[in-house]
């Protein structure tokens, strides 16, 4: 077994610098000097959780009551009046971790302002905010004889499903809910960590041509992984969008392979598949819906072939399979489907925050030097844990010291976006994850605690990094199935038919309300 390992790795690096050779990203020369010292040193964010967040009650004294504004059409959370109390802890979270209510000036245009992570469902004492269910939708197409339903689940989780049924925070449960959506009768079960692994190619191709110069486009880059992180910045920071990675997150990087790449390897029709998504994220419904996430159709010529179809959080696949009277825990493991269901380490770790920038940066060195990275970086400690903002710096042999930043919660990553808007941002690449804690913590995830402790989340995010260290491959470019999506359809990273399918464009939404001045802001956070 060790042998036919050691083989796999021999071909799969013959296999990727055949490929790659042609894109001039190997050995990088470029210096990555010139960067200065980070310029959020002291700052709330960077030295942990503030005080309201999850530690302590809320800061909002008890005669202050009131709740967030929900539009009837919104697409990730709905309200239920009779059960409100009124208690403004939904207030809490939207104003004071996330800043976004109360941070935008009056009238508002056209639309009540949420970035739909649906933090005030997972705050909510009372259960009255919760995510739009698609369940019925599911049962639908679960149900239709002439529909190819496939689903994939993300990495967050397979670490927080078996908390619906009486495991521990942090369990592992990836084989079970496979093995469940089998049962609940999908045609296919695909791994987000696919394209996970997939983002990583493109997005670290992307920066690396941004250092060269070859994209027209500022440093520092984005990561656009987190829709919840990418409406927060289309809102409040349009002017910053070209800093943005083009990158599509993995869950519509894989609802677009799944009816072009995997249509075309089975034979299906692409207008029988129905695409699922199991996602620990309310924004991920909101995602789904965006007008320009419909590759697939561009791709066939058929304008009403969404990527997505349908996605459903860990509470909603909880009730689906509760239903069916399937006990999660009781059900033997089973692997995914292939073509789009092999993952490495570096993908698992996404649902942790700074997961997406260690295995970013995994990659990224590889594609410079061509050379295995070091230890260090396959336990990038600087990145890892609940601090607010975090700061990591790589020397590279040859291109110089790649400086990055993770910040997760919006309140912290205004801090950083402050930063890169006065122009004092010391990085090359910047991890946002809208959620506190990362996708373990999003906004569809179980409700262990009212809110989620960050011992909850801690025991998630531990359970990830050790799937990550268990794993034979830990870098993305070792991904075998990747590289035969690329040889067999996508011919390299940022080709033509990749950026067709798997990048996008944004939106500025900054017109959606009258932005606040410096002195406006600061009164309504007082």
């Amino acid at each position: 077994m060790e042998d036919q390992l050691q083989l796999d790795r021999k071909m799969t690096r013959r296999s990727f610098l055949r490929m790659m050779g042609g894109l001039g990203l190997a050995g990088l020369t470029v210096s990555l000097a010139g960067c200065g010292a980070s310029s959020l040193a002291g700052h709330a964010g960077g030295e942990g959780w503030l005080p309201q967040q999850y530690q302590v009650p809320g800061t909002w004294p008890a005669q202050v009551r009131g709740r967030v504004p929900v539009e009837p059409d919104n697409p990730s959370i709905v309200r239920d009046d009779e059960k409100c109390v009124l208690c403004g802890q939904c207030l809490e979270v939207c104003k004071n971790t996330q800043t976004v209510f109360g941070h935008y000036g009056l009238p508002l245009v056209d639309e009540i302002v949420c970035i739909n992570c649906g933090q005030c469902a997972l705050w909510c004492p009372t259960a009255a905010i919760t995510e739009r269910d698609d369940t019925e939708r599911v049962w639908q197409a679960l149900q239709d004889p002439g529909r190819h339903v496939v689903v994939q689940t993300a990495p967050a989780t397979r670490v927080a499903l078996g908390e619906e049924f009486g495991l521990a925070p942090g369990t592992w449960v990836a084989g079970q809910q496979v093995a469940a959506l089998k049962r609940l009768g999908f045609n296919a079960v695909f791994d987000t960590t696919f394209t996970a692994d997939l983002t990583i190619m493109e997005e670290a191709t992307e920066l690396i041509k941004r250092i060269k110069g070859d994209l027209n486009k500022p440093l520092p880059q984005f990561t656009s992984c987190s829709p919840g992180w990418v409406k927060f910045c289309e809102y409040f920071y349009p002017e910053l969008l070209p800093h943005m990675s083009s990158c599509k997150s993995p869950q519509q990087m894989l609802g677009a392979l799944a009816k072009t790449y995997y249509a075309k390897k089975k034979n299906i029709n692409p207008e029988k598949i129905f695409s699922v998504a199991v996602m620990p994220c309310t924004a991920k419904k909101f995602e789904a819906r965006r007008p320009e996430m419909n590759g697939s159709g561009k791709y066939w010529g058929n304008k009403s072939l969404r990527d997505v179809d349908a996605v459903l959080t860990t509470r909603e696949l909880a009730r689906m399979l509760k239903q069916k009277s399937i006990n999660l825990s009781k059900l033997p493991e089973e692997n995914y489907d292939q073509l789009l269901g092999k993952s490495t380490g570096g993908a698992i770790i996404f649902g942790a925050t700074g997961g997406v920038m260690e295995a970013a940066v995994r990659t990224a060195y590889y594609f410079i030097t061509e050379k295995e990275p070091p230890a260090n970086l396959l336990t990038l400690t600087p990145v890892r844990g609940l601090a607010g903002v975090k700061e990591a710096a790589v020397d590279v042999p040859g291109a110089g010291t790649l400086k990055v930043a993770v910040c997760h919660g919006m309140g912290n990553g205004r801090q950083v976006l402050e930063a890169v808007r006065r122009g004092n941002a010391p990085w090359h690449f910047i991890e946002f994850m809208s959620c506190p804690g990362g996708c373990i913590s999003g906004g569809g995830q179980p409700r262990s605690a009212v809110p989620p402790s960050d011992e909850v989340r801690l025991k998630r995010i531990e359970s990830l990094y050790k799937a990550d260290a268990r794993m034979a491959w830990r870098e993305s470019h070792e991904n075998s199935e990747v590289l035969a999506l690329y040889r067999d359809f996508l011919k390299h990273p940022m080709s033509e038919l990749a950026e067709e399918l798997l990048h996008t464009g944004y939106t500025d939404r900054g017109k959606s309300f009258k932005q606040l001045k410096a002195v406006e802001k600061a009164k309504s956070v007082v």
